[in-house]
């Protein structure tokens, strides 16, 4: 018996829709490109040109009555992300949604209830799970080979002097908007799947530009996991002058590993390559992290090559396990577990405002 092909609709037309989400359907068997929504197209910016075979729609209300469609992805901006999502899954669709999910953790619970309500399924787009270098890291931490953790840091800083015109520049944080959202929750994510809900959150956030800017552009935030637990430190920065940026530092009783670079995989796709290409997702050798354990009492250094990569797709071909029948069980990430990044994102926002440690 053939298996079922599912006819998928994007709702935007930015980055994300074109550099994240099409490719990834492109490449998991049972999607199909079904549809698009972008309000306007430009000469050099359409969607009818670059994808012939989708049907274009110029409002997500039109897109939404079409019953031939069973998934939807939403790529627009975080403040819109309740709506479509809560309305996709009322027109009776499963829902991929870009991260940062929703605003708060109130609006994640309702849509959490939605989807148990409609049996429709929503997987958030927390895509550095995938990270080559973080799987190292899971990988790194199970295998014991560094002993029991004491210290996980996890960094995204940069060197980008002036604020995005984009809504990660531009919109507040109460719509989910600056850098707490954009990119705390890939490094509160990571953090979380590693060791699930802190017991306390501590957090400043900053104004590194001093550009007059409302809303912070840098973070350090503290999660507690209590006794015997490790220290997890979460940092962005944006004034971070490096030849090469700090992404982990993990230490352990036995040993240490560092590591510095990002993740390949948005780079190559940005250049067009898709996972299944050769070479996807695999960096260069000289990219490759630091490890150190201790050898007759003397800690001793080598180079440690990341695991063999599972790609960005893994999300995509995991969703559509669950669609074929696994259920919310088999979604990868769920709605839930973005709802508890929230949270810690809200308890890091209210320490960061009163300069107390919040206790989740």
């Amino acid at each position: 018996m053939a298996s079922k092909t599912y006819n998928v609709g994007v709702i935007g037309y930015g980055l994300s829709a074109k550099v994240f989400h099409i490719p990834l359907i492109a490449v998991t068997p049972s999607f199909k490109l079904h549809s698009i929504v972008q309000r306007t197209a430009k000469p050099d910016d359409d969607a009818a040109k670059d994808h012939p075979n989708a049907k274009v729609y110029r409002s997500a209300d039109d897109m939404l009555a079409d019953p031939t469609i069973d998934i939807i992805v939403i790529t627009t901006t975080p403040d819109t992300h309740y709506n479509f999502t809560k309305s996709a899954l009322e027109s009776g669709k499963h829902v991929i949604v870009e991260k940062p999910f929703v605003p708060t953790s109130a609006e994640a619970q309702k849509l959490v209830d939605i989807s148990s309500k409609t049996g429709k399924l929503i997987c958030v787009y927390q895509n550095r799970r995938w990270d080559t270098d973080f799987l190292t890291v899971q990988d790194l931490i199970k295998s014991g080979t560094i002993g029991n953790v004491v210290e996980f840091e996890t960094h995204f800083d940069r060197y980008k002097p002036v604020r995005p015109d984009t809504w990660k520049g531009n919109l507040s944080m109460e719509h989910a908007g600056g850098v707490i959202y954009d990119l705390g929750t890939h490094l509160i994510d990571q953090a979380y799947v590693l060791l699930g809900l802190p017991k306390t959150v501590s957090a400043i956030f900053a104004n590194q530009r001093n550009d007059g800017g409302v809303e912070p552009d840098s973070f350090t935030v503290m999660l507690g996991y209590g006794q015997g637990k490790p220290l997890v430190t979460a940092k962005a920065g944006v004034l971070c002058v490096e030849s090469q940026q700090l992404r982990y530092w993990v230490r352990g009783s036995k040993g240490s590993f560092l590591k510095y670079h990002l993740d390949v995989q948005e780079d190559q796709l940005k250049a067009g390559k898709k996972p299944g290409d050769e070479g996807f997702g695999i960096e260069a050798q000289s990219m490759s992290g630091q490890l150190t354990v201790l050898k007759d009492g003397k800690p001793t250094s080598s180079t440690l090559p990341n695991i063999k990569p599972q790609t960005y797709a893994t999300l995509y071909s995991g969703f559509a396990k669950a669609i074929e029948g696994g259920g919310e069980a088999a979604v990868p990430v769920k709605a839930s577990e973005a709802r508890d990044v929230l949270r810690i994102i809200e308890a890091a926002n209210e320490s960061a405002k009163t300069g107390k440690t919040v206790n989740l």
